[in-house]
């Protein structure tokens, strides 16, 4: 195994005991198909209910789109893996997969500051909210956002790809991330490490900043309004997105600057489901549970669909 072009991984997955692998196909079977039914229908209402055309769910549209896509790049792929004996994966298919995790992982992130920003000048800044958030400027944001994350996974998935493997071939991970395949290389990692620690972290890091600082100035404004009602109702707004942001960064902060050990890795990569598969279902079920205008559009398309 001395030419990259010729290796092949070995994806353990999340267990290699025969006895719960029909167990773990059916429940990443049944998340997965909640993602896209969940997500698929956040999108389907914002197209079709003209209450929800406003730049918040327009964003929300393309976050439950990029959901999707972030899943299906690694679910349908584990789901093979789990039922087939056959768990190899060529070294063109793991860097595929390592480009589109890095590019929807980084997009959810920039969409999360983008939506951070929404909620800040409609809460901050109400009357110039339809002066700055534009559509002109949604699109800007939105392809901005695509862009920038496609850039990013590009400079790391050739990195990669430029990586000598050899001796053990085995992942002991459901997909192919750039630690485990760091672990596995035989050739100098040293540009990859410079480049993950210097520019690698930026597309979490401004996001992150921005969510932060959005957040602080929209606490600091609900805290000044004085009646409770006017308080709930701001809070109301941006709670879901609150929740998701949490539950997002809480996953991939406790993965990626904890420490790193040899017996971290069961717990890296049930963290990693948590960010990859449970997280993406549940963001649909978090913003439509806790939005009215969600609820009131999911009724009128049943209420539609009884009358036709």
């Amino acid at each position: 195994m001395n030419s990259s072009r010729s290796t092949e991984f070995l994806m353990l997955g999340l267990s290699d005991l025969p006895e719960q692998q029909i167990l773990l196909f059916v429940i990443f079977l049944v998340m997965y198909l909640l993602n896209l039914i969940g997500n698929s229908t956040i999108i389907f209402l914002v197209r079709a209910d003209s209450h929800l055309r406003t730049p918040m769910y327009f964003f929300l549209a393309n976050l439950s789109f990029v959901d999707m896509c972030y899943t299906s790049a690694i679910v349908p792929k584990m789901l093979v893996n789990i039922v087939s004996e056959d768990k190899s994966m060529t070294l063109m298919d793991c860097i595929s997969q390592l480009y589109f995790f890095l590019c929807f992982a980084c997009t959810e992130c920039f969409l999360l500051a983008v939506m951070a920003y929404d909620r800040f000048v409609a809460i901050c800044n109400p009357l110039h909210y339809i002066l700055i958030i534009s559509r002109k400027i949604c699109l800007i944001l939105v392809v901005s956002s695509w862009l920038a994350a496609a850039l990013h996974s590009l400079l790391h998935s050739v990195m990669a790809s430029t990586l000598t493997f050899c001796g053990s071939n085995k992942v002991y991970h459901f997909y192919c991330d750039m630690a485990p395949l760091l672990q596995l290389a035989c050739s100098d990692i040293s540009l990859n490490k410079l480049l993950i620690y210097t520019e690698g972290g930026l597309p979490v890091l401004i996001p992150f900043l921005i969510v932060l600082y959005s957040y602080t100035r929209i606490i600091s404004s609900i805290l000044q309004i004085r009646s409770t009602d006017g308080r709930y109702k701001a809070f109301s707004t941006c709670s879901s997105h609150l929740t998701v942001v949490i539950l997002f960064y809480g996953t991939i902060g406790f993965m990626y600057l904890r420490p790193s050990s040899r017996s971290s890795v069961n717990y890296d990569r049930v963290v990693s489901v948590i960010y990859t598969v449970v997280a993406p279902m549940l963001n649909p079920f978090i913003y439509s549970l806790r939005n009215k205008e969600v609820k009131g559009a999911l009724k009128k398309a049943f209420t539609r669909k009884k009358n036709v």
